[in-house]
C-alpha cells in the first residue's frame, strides 16, 4: 500500500500534462485482497493563467502483489487482467458513449509492467458531484433507483448491441488461465463478460457436483441423457460468446457488451433516484444483457418487487415481468433491433440458471429463495429444456 506521498507522486505524473497538480489525497477504499487503493484527489491548475478552481477527481491505483507463486494462480490472474480490462474500457470505450449515459471519464492512465512490479493507474472524473448517493450504503435499492438502474443497463446494452463488432477490434481477453499462456500484453474487453461463467469456475463446479448435501448437485450436474452433458454445461455452452465474427453461436445475434458485476455497490444515484451512474468495469465483456439483470435482481432489487405468492417452484411474477418488459423495450429502442419476448424470456431463464449455478457453488446471498424458486420452476419447464437443447445444437 503506497503512502499519501507516493500516491501524490503517481497522480501528479498523470495530471501534469493536463496542467493540474494534486493538493490533497483522501483514501476511500482498498481494492480486493490488497491489490491497490482508490483515493479522492483535490487538484488545481498549475499555471497561474488558468482558473484556480479546485477539481475533485478519483485515482484508482492498482499495485498487485509480486509473489512469484501467484503467477499461474487463476484468481490472481483474473484480478490483474480485470484491471487491464477496466483501463481499456475507460480509455477506449467510455468516451464514445452518449453523455446521457452517465459514466466516469478518464483524464489520464498508465500501465507499467515489469518482472519486478506492476502498476495500473487511472484518474477518473468524480461521479459523486452529480450522483451524491452511493448505492453501497443502501443495502438494496428503492423502486425508483431500481427502475433507473434497469434503464441505464438497457441503454448501455442497446448502444453496444449495435456496435458489438467494434469490440473485437481491440482484441478479446480469454479466461485467465488461457491468457496466461500468451506472453503478449493483450488489450480489449473480456471475451465472456462477468466473473462467474463456468469456464473460469471449474473448481467450484466440481465441488458442487461432489456435494451430496446440495439439491443443486444432481439438478445441475447430472448429465442429460439426450445430450451427454449436464444442465450447467449446456447452459454455459449456450451463453458462451463467439471468439470471432465468423463463428456463429446460439446467442451471436444478441451479444452485446455487459457490465459484468451489476449490484448496488457499483453505482451512484441522484438524490431523487431518477438517474444512476455505474462504475467498476473490471468484468465488462461480451454476453447477453439479461446476465447483468440476473445479478441485479438477486442482489439489489427489493424482494417485494419480484416475488409472487410464496412458492418453492416460482413462475415469473407480474412484478418481475413489469421490471423486464421496460428493459426489453428500451433495449430495442436504443439498438434499433428486435428482441421477441418469447426468445428474451428463454435467455432470461437461462441466465437465472447460470447465476444460480455460481451461487450454489460459491455461496448464496441476496434474494436466495426467489432465485431458487425461479430456477426450480425453469428446470421443470419442458419448453425451456427443448429450447436449450435446440440452442446447443445451433451453436455446435
Amino acid at each position: 500500500m503506497r503512502s499519501d506521498e507516493g500516491i501524490k507522486e503517481v497522480a501528479n505524473k498523470l495530471l501534469e500534462p493536463k496542467n493540474l497538480g494534486v493538493v490533497s489525497v483522501e483514501p476511500l477504499q482498498s481494492l480486493w485482497a490488497g491489490y491497490g487503493q482508490i483515493v479522492r484527489l483535490q487538484a488545481i491548475p498549475i499555471s497561474s493563467e488558468a482558473s484556480s478552481q479546485m477539481q475533485s477527481l478519483i485515482l484508482k491505483l492498482v499495485t498487485p502483489p509480486t509473489d512469484a507463486s501467484k503467477a499461474r494462480d487463476e484468481g490472481h490472474l483474473r484480478k490483474v487482467i480485470s484491471y487491464q480490462v477496466e483501463q481499456y474500457f475507460y480509455s477506449h470505450l467510455a468516451s464514445s458513449m452518449p453523455p446521457s449515459l452517465a459514466v466516469s471519464s478518464c483524464l489520464a492512465s498508465l500501465n507499467e509492467q515489469s518482472n519486478a512490479s506492476s502498476t495500473i493507474a487511472m484518474v477518473l472524473s468524480d461521479l459523486k458531484e452529480s450522483f451524491p448517493l452511493a448505492g453501497e450504503k443502501r443495502g438494496e435499492l428503492n423502486e425508483t433507483q431500481v427502475n433507473s438502474a434497469i434503464r441505464w443497463l438497457a441503454t448501455f446494452h442497446g448502444i453496444w448491441w449495435k456496435r458489438r463488432n467494434l469490440l473485437r477490434d481491440g482484441g478479446l481477453r480469454k479466461p485467465p488461465l488461457e491468457e496466461a499462456q500468451n506472453d503478449a500484453q493483450g488489450g480489449g474487453v473480456w471475451l465472456n463478460g462477468g466473473y462467474t461463467y463456468l469456464a473460469t469456475r471449474r473448481k467450484e463446479y466440481r465441488s458442487l457436483c461432489n456435494d451430496q448435501q446440495s439439491e443443486w448437485s444432481s439438478l445441475l450436474c447430472r448429465p442429460v441423457a439426450s445430450a451427454g452433458q449436464s444442465i450447467a454445461e449446456l447452459v454455459a455452452k449456450v451463453l458462451s460468446p463467439s471468439a470471432n465474427e465468423g463463428t456463429r453461436f446460439a446467442i451471436s445475434d444478441y451479444e452485446t457488451l455487459i457490465h459484468g458485476d451489476v449490484k448496488s455497490e457499483n453505482l451512484f444515484t441522484t438524490t431523487s433516484g431518477d438517474a444512476v451512474a455505474f462504475y467498476d468495469f473490471q468484468y465488462v465483456g461480451l454476453g447477453l444483457g439479461v446476465c447483468d439483470l440476473a445479478k441485479l435482481f438477486t442482489c439489489s432489487v427489493p424482494l417485494e418487487l419480484l416475488a409472487g405468492p410464496e412458492n418453492t417452484h416460482q413462475p415469473m411474477s407480474q412484478g418481475e415481468h413489469m421490471l423486464l418488459e421496460p428493459y426489453r423495450q428500451t433495449l430495442q429502442e436504443t439498438s434499433g433491433k428486435d428482441y421477441p419476448w418469447d426468445l428474451f424470456e428463454q435467455h432470461w431463464n437461462t441466465a437465472l440458471v447460470d447465476w444460480l449455478r455460481f451461487q450454489a457453488s460459491w455461496g448464496f446471498w441476496g434474494n436466495t429463495e426467489w432465485l431458487e424458486g425461479r430456477v426450480r420452476y425453469i428446470l421443470k419447464d419442458e419448453k425451456w429444456k427443448a429450447w436449450l437443447l435446440e440452442a446447443v445444437g445451433e451453436g455446435a
